[in-house]
């Protein structure tokens, strides 16, 4: 498989495991009005992120890559940044849309690459996690009133 698609992948699971973590950062810190709905539902997006974590890294050695396994790589290969700590319940969300929205777009490149290289598993991994991202975002974002 090429090293181009064994890099995507790791960007990806470097993405879900930041992402994991603000989702976990955002379920333990929302408060105000929006903190029971939010609560549960940053609960659910991290449930998600921990199942993509493990089917990507999995994917990874299928394709006899290694995947990145530290939280210093993580760091170094994530395009998603981490939560300030500061956000409000509003902001929170924003950025969980913009982060969803950003790896929308990434899986795109994912799906073209594997498509490029004959890997219709790896392609068909990351329709249906775009799949369950868009129908995410538009909910949030009617959550936000847009």
């Amino acid at each position: 498989m090429s090293n181009e698609l064994i890099n995507g992948l790791n960007t990806q699971l470097a993405n879900w495991n930041v992402l994991y973590a603000k989702l976990h950062n955002y379920h333990w810190n929302v408060t105000g009005s929006d903190f029971f709905t939010l609560h549960a539902k940053f609960e659910e997006f991290y449930n998600e992120a921990g199942t993509y974590i493990d089917e990507i890294a999995e994917r990874i050695l299928t394709i006899n890559g290694r995947p990145i396994a530290t939280l210093k790589e993580y760091l170094e290969h994530s395009t998603i940044e981490e939560a300030s700590g500061t956000e409000d319940s509003k902001e929170m969300v924003k950025a969980v849309v913009n982060d969803f929205t950003h790896l929308i777009t990434e899986a795109n490149d994912v799906i073209e690459n594997a498509e490029g290289n004959n890997d219709e598993s790896t392609a068909d991994m990351f329709i249906q996690i775009k799949t369950s991202l868009e129908q995410h975002t538009w909910m949030l974002n009617a959550f936000l009133g847009k």
